[in-house]
């Protein structure tokens, strides 16, 4: 129960990552908020509660820094405090940089940075001292790319610089900020990926990045929650500014073909 008494917020939990976060935080006896755009918050949240978790949700475009101060100041004043922020939501699209439209570039721009971005300076100054931000980059832009990957790219990267920043001003109000470097973890977003690449057979595609993968396989969101869980309890009390891959070994060997 290292999460026990702690109130946590995760972007995006509805669905991926984020919901094997909020899985993971509640196993760990955390009270978890969610904000989401998709309408599926409303099922998920539903489904926690007949379980009796103690769960809460908000419909919410990230993009909407007004909304989002909303959100934090009615969190804080129903729970008193705030203990752990994941920075979680994000979105993916694959298009060649040419080909790459602006609308297409701002909507990577706009969620996955400054999306952040109005997350965090919404719910930071509600947050307890020992409290925790993990934010969820990528190897995607800070370790290897793809092809039609740019714009992806670009905001994962820029996440780990947005991570050491805030890191080093937040220090001060004893607020640690780490990131997660994911590789391949088997969510909706890899599924999308995979169609943007086949849309005759995703299936082959998946196949093909496990394949690629020294494990062999993908990564569950329940075993990326429990690196956010690590992250955002008292056990990491000494970590901050840090990133963390969990990838599988997928960017560990130098070459495919050397010593096969």
């Amino acid at each position: 129960m290292k999460l026990e008494n702690k109130v946590a917020v995760v972007t995006g939990g509805a669905m991926g990552n984020g919901l094997g976060i909020v899985k993971v935080f509640l196993k760990h006896g955390a009270k978890v908020i969610i904000l989401d755009y998709s309408d599926k918050i409303y099922d998920i949240v539903d489904n926690f509660k007949e379980e009796g978790k103690p769960v809460e949700g908000f419909k919410v475009d990230i993009r909407d820094s007004k909304k989002v101060s909303e959100i934090a100041k009615e969190v804080y004043e129903k729970y008193g405090q705030v203990d752990v922020l994941v920075n979680n939501a994000g979105v993916a699209k694959l298009t060649p940089f040419l080909e790459t439209s602006d609308e297409i570039r701002d909507y990577h721009f706009d969620i996955n940075i400054k999306g952040s971005w109005n997350v965090s300076k919404a719910f930071v100054p509600y947050m307890n001292k020992g409290g925790a931000i993990v934010n969820l980059s990528s190897v995607t832009g800070t370790m290897v790319a793809d092809t039609g990957e740019v714009a992806y790219a670009t905001t994962k990267a820029a996440l780990l610089g947005f991570t050491k920043g805030l890191a080093a001003e937040l220090v001060e109000k004893d607020i640690r900020v780490n990131a997660i470097l994911p590789g391949y973890i088997m969510t909706p977003m890899v599924e999308g990926i995979a169609k943007d690449s086949d849309s005759n057979n995703p299936d082959l595609v998946v196949k093909g990045i496990a394949d690629g993968i020294p494990m062999k396989r993908l990564g569950t969101i329940e075993e990326l929650g429990e690196l956010a869980a690590f992250l955002a309890s008292s056990e990491a009390s000494y970590i901050t500014g840090q990133s963390f891959v969990i990838d599988g070994g997928s960017t560990l060997p130098e070459t495919m073909s050397v010593g096969v």
